[in-house]
């Protein structure tokens, strides 16, 4: 009880977090983004973010779950902190970078999707925006 009371607080501590880089993002401000978005990933997760992002989608899940022990808590803050990399990636125009960002961030939430038992219709809307953003930015590279 006690450790999904303490995820809880994490995930409302990291969607805070993540209005303030949103925020960062859309008034152009993307190298203060870009460094609170890095700490982001070192607050939440305790790995920089090149950790993540040398993982193969395909190993993803995998690896974080049987390797380095992550939780479904650990891959839902992870698919967020993608998730606004992938916005930030696109604000810079580096449309590659946030299409890999935004596969990484689908594919976490799906997992999770499927492990979950309870209905979030947030990470539902967040997965159909995913698929949104993956698809526009496949016909337009």
């Amino acid at each position: 009880m006690y450790q999904k009371d303490y995820l809880l607080r994490m995930i409302a501590t990291l969607m805070k977090f993540l209005g303030e880089v949103l925020g960062l993002i859309k008034k152009g401000d993307l190298k203060k983004a870009s460094d609170q978005l890095e700490a982001g990933y070192n607050i939440f997760l305790r790995e920089d973010s090149s950790f993540f992002r040398n993982i193969p989608e395909e190993k993803l899940i995998q690896d974080l779950l049987q390797e380095h022990n992550y939780t479904n808590g650990h891959l839902e803050i992870l698919a967020e902190l993608f998730n606004a990399e992938a916005e930030l990636d696109m604000a810079k125009g580096e449309k590659s970078d946030s299409l890999e960002f935004s596969r990484k961030a689908l594919i976490l939430f799906e997992f999770v999707d499927n492990e979950q038992k309870t209905y979030s219709a947030e990470r539902l809307d967040k997965m159909e925006a995913l698929r949104n953003r993956i698809e526009e930015l496949n016909f337009s590279t």
